[in-house]
């Protein structure tokens, strides 16, 4: 089990510094709080599987394809994606900002779709399969707001601090009257977005959908769009997955 726990680690700090190309065993060794020894050993069990690369020149390390390969398979068998993508591009479309679709995973919301305005030059890059806790975000609010009452308290109990509680669950009960959530700056200063939950034929939630925008100089008119167009977005990916309404 250690062994797997060290494997992890190391996938994910790789998986953090992918855009930064690869480590060396002694950058690994720090980052990793690991023995260049012990981590000698594992790196070449990582490799055999192909969890892992090491380049031949320089001898740095990086996530190897198998990850790719994996996340692909898994990706193809939500087959509600095909069903709702072109709604996302539409979407996307209609407002020139990037949409996302993210899916409830524990105490955690993951992003498993990005669709970027190819109209738009200002974007707000939030990576695929990046975890963002429950609490934090319109999408994950979205999510919240719509989920069992007792579920949700039960996240709630193990995210926030006592003294937070009674404002995440006023903000929730008004997302629950609007329909839908919005945020701004709680994740990065300067941005914001808005969020509807999405439900497929038997009435649970498959994940929410969210515009991000930069915030800065945009009106309260402009705002007021986008949440209209992700509104009727929200209820034309309900309805193409099933849901006919509680």
């Amino acid at each position: 089990m250690q062994l797997l726990e060290r494997a992890m680690t190391i996938a994910k700090v790789l998986a953090s510094e992918a855009t930064e190309g690869s480590l060396s065993i002694s950058e690994l060794s720090t980052k990793c709080d690991l023995p260049l020894s012990t981590l000698h050993r594992i790196l070449k069990a990582m490799i055999a599987q192909g969890m892992i690369e090491q380049d031949e020149q320089t001898k740095h390390y990086r996530l190897g394809t198998i990850w790719m390969e994996l996340g692909l398979q898994v990706y193809d068998t939500m087959d509600y994606i095909s069903k709702i993508r072109p709604e996302l591009e539409r979407l996307a479309r209609e407002v020139e900002e990037s949409v996302y679709l993210s899916k409830p995973a524990g105490l955690d919301t993951i992003i498993i779709e990005r669709i970027d305005s190819a109209a738009n030059p200002i974007r707000i890059y939030d990576q695929l399969g990046i975890r963002i806790p429950m609490h934090i975000g319109a999408a994950n609010k979205a999510l919240l707001a719509s989920i069992p009452t007792e579920q949700a308290k039960e996240i709630i109990n193990q995210l926030v601090p006592v003294e937070e509680m009674a404002d995440l669950q006023a903000q929730l009960e008004q997302i629950r009257l609007q329909g839908y959530a919005i945020s701004h700056g709680e994740r990065t200063a300067g941005t914001s977005s808005v969020a509807v939950a999405v439900f497929n034929g038997f009435g649970d939630i498959i994940g929410a959908v969210s515009i991000g925008f930069v915030s800065f100089n945009v009106s309260d008119e402009h705002i007021n769009f986008l949440i209209q167009q992700l509104v009727e977005t929200g209820k034309r990916v309900s309805t193409k997955l099933g849901y006919r309404g509680r």
